[in-house]
């Protein structure tokens, strides 16, 4: 075994104290992660995250995640000759991109966590639809076009939650598993639909009484302005997410991230942070560091203690 330096020690104990209080903190929570397709484009970059929840994991944390999967599915319908219709950041899905999300989602990216959580001896199970009933959905009927008056849009095979049974969750995380959700589910006659994972993620969050929803996406967080990765936000509450999605400052797949925060904080969940997936080791530096890395997101921000509002700053 090699030894460490003076310096080295003394930075592992260092990080070792600091840390100390988060687990103590934290120990037993549940905590759900959403990551995007962005975060297992390779088993080299599933097997980082995975590594980080992992970590959570071993501390006595209890981590659901959801998957998401839209650069494969993009990639996958272009091989196919399938066109993308993206409207207000949600793929529209007819049959042909039904079969190409269930593909990527059940079928690769799903296998792929898992493979990575038996390598890494983090014990798992994927809840992949319509095996598993844990989401229950029926099909969205065309809906209002947001800012388009009188124009609808009829999203295709995509599903609205009706309900998720928490005890299937909750019994697996007391047993020691980590789930690992695909965001699909089956409506009562069998039909597969197509479910936002972040909408999944903050729905799931809700339903188990998670202390924090972390979001995991491309960008830093939640930024003052969507073109400069620099204007990041490090905390705000509902109604200043409510003023930037009216200037126009939230948009594109932005939009249901912002739905599925305000749906997870008034269900219920006291914290939602939205981290970098590209960032390394982001979401334990989120989890166990009072700086953070990215947005955190609170009913009210004046509930929010003083180390949170002046660490930010």
């Amino acid at each position: 075994m090699a030894r460490l330096s003076g310096n080295e020690r003394a930075i592992v104990v260092t990080a070792l104290k600091h840390a100390a209080p988060y687990i103590r903190m934290f120990k037993r929570k549940v905590f759900v992660l959403k990551a995007g397709g962005e975060a297992f484009l390779s088993p080299a970059t599933t097997r980082a995250i995975v590594e980080q929840i992992g970590v959570l994991h071993e501390v006595g944390i209890r981590v659901v995640l959801v998957h998401g999967g839209g650069p494969q599915s993009t990639r996958l319908a272009k091989e196919r000759g399938i066109p993308i219709n993206i409207i207000d950041g949600r793929r529209v899905t007819d049959e042909a991109t039904l079969e190409v999300t269930a593909s990527v989602f059940n079928e690769q990216i799903n296998p792929m966590i898992l493979e990575a959580c038996r390598e890494l001896a983090i014990p798992a199970v994927g809840i992949c639809a319509p095996d598993a009933r844990v989401i229950r959905a029926h099909r969205r009927p065309p809906v209002p076009r947001a800012g388009r008056d009188g124009e609808t849009v009829d999203y295709g095979f995509v599903g609205d939650i009706d309900g998720v049974d928490a005890d299937i969750l909750l019994k697996q995380l007391n047993d020691g598993l980590i789930p690992v959700i695909s965001p699909m589910a089956a409506d009562d006659d069998g039909t597969l639909l197509n479910i936002n994972a972040d909408t999944v993620a903050a729905a799931v969050a809700a339903a188990v009484g998670a202390e924090k929803l972390i979001l995991a996406t491309t960008a830093p967080g939640i930024l003052e302005s969507r073109d400069d990765p620099g204007s990041l936000i490090s905390y705000i509450d509902i109604a200043g997410l409510a003023k930037l999605r009216k200037e126009g400052r939230i948009a594109d797949g932005m939009l249901p991230k912002a739905t599925a925060i305000e749906k997870a904080l008034t269900g219920g969940v006291p914290r939602v942070h939205v981290i970098s997936s590209e960032l390394p080791d982001s979401l334990l530096l989120e989890v166990f560091t009072n700086e953070g890395t990215g947005t955190l997101v609170v009913n009210d921000i004046g509930h929010l203690s003083p180390e949170e509002q002046t660490s930010s700053e």
